[in-house]
């Protein structure tokens, strides 16, 4: 008895030894896929720093017209580039932009013409839409082959009329037309002549008024002055477009022309302008008379400058 006990329990032992023995792992020997590189992002080239915008900070005294000439600029435009309403109106210590915001360029005025009106076409002739006492519109004439059958029934006279013997028309002979006179050839066109506000560093000076200077330009003096007589015409030094026509503390009655995008002069002392800013004026043309408006004598003070720098009269202008 305890042997089979034994032995049932031995074979149980075995049956629970194979019961609980795990499978041997099976493994994946496929080879892994290659690995995905990816490509480096092209690196795009850095852009140039945009230039700065050069400024002016407001000092005591000054004024917007002062500014501008200062730099060769139209105050017109300073003060649109800085926002400014009141071009009598600025602060001590206000930074003002000397050059056109970003997206913001100059512009100039377009000239507006008539629009032309549309050409007449020729005369469009009235005719009745029905026979008249006078006129015959019906029935219209049509061209048929030429044959004896056709010859017949034209013959055949109509309801209510009569017959009218067909003959072949009288050829028409077309009257001489009188020989066109000959055209006279077209005047060549004129050279386009350079306008206020081309880069061009051409510029026609002379003289605005006679006279020799009282004192040799300094960089103190930004110009010279030559005496007159009151009233004595002040002639533009060479074409251009007025950009002021004011008074100016220092300047007096003052006249600035702009002649290029490089040159001004000015025209200071007057006792009366003749001349409205904005106006295109011709080389010389009078555009103010001698004065001592804001000094102690009747005098010119003649400036020419260049992108804003004051320039010796004498080495741009021809001798006088």
């Amino acid at each position: 008895m305890t042997s089979r006990h034994l032995f049932v329990a031995l074979a149980l032992a075995l049956l629970a030894g194979c019961a609980s023995r795990q499978p041997a792992p099976v493994s994946d020997r496929a080879a892994p896929p290659p690995a995905v590189v990816e490509a480096p992002a092209p690196v795009e080239p850095e852009k140039p720093a945009p230039k700065p915008i050069p400024t002016h900070t407001v000092k005591r005294g000054e004024t917007l017209v002062a500014i501008a000439l200062q730099y060769g600029l139209e105050y017109r435009e300073l003060a649109a580039w800085n926002g400014i309403t009141n071009v009598n109106v600025i602060s001590v210590g206000q930074v003002l932009q000397l050059a056109p915001p970003m997206g913001m360029g100059q512009t100039t005025p377009l000239a507006v013409g008539p629009t032309p009106l549309a050409t007449a076409g020729p005369p469009i002739e009235a005719r009745p839409l029905a026979n008249t006492d006078k006129l015959k519109v019906e029935p219209r004439g049509q061209k048929l082959p030429f044959s004896e059958k056709t010859l017949s029934q034209l013959s055949v006279p109509e309801a209510g009329g009569t017959t009218v013997a067909s003959a072949p028309p009288a050829p028409i002979s077309a009257p001489a037309s009188p020989e066109a006179p000959a055209r006279p050839p077209a005047p060549a066109p004129e050279p386009e002549k350079a306008s206020p506000g081309t880069d061009s560093e051409d510029v026609d000076w002379m003289w605005p008024v006679k006279g020799k200077a009282l004192a040799p330009f300094t960089d103190s003096t930004k110009g010279v002055d030559i005496p007159g007589k009151k009233g004595a015409p002040v002639q533009a030094a060479a074409a251009g477009r007025v950009i002021y026509a004011g008074e100016l503390r220092g300047y007096g009655r003052l006249v600035i022309i702009k002649h290029n995008a490089t040159w001004v002069s000015a025209y200071a002392h007057n006792e009366k302008l003749l001349v409205k800013e904005q106006q295109d004026v011709k080389k010389g043309q009078k555009i103010a008379e001698m004065g001592s408006s804001d000094t102690d004598q009747v005098k010119l003070h003649f400036e020419v400058r260049r992108n804003g720098k004051p320039v010796d009269p004498a080495k741009v202008l021809p001798a006088p």
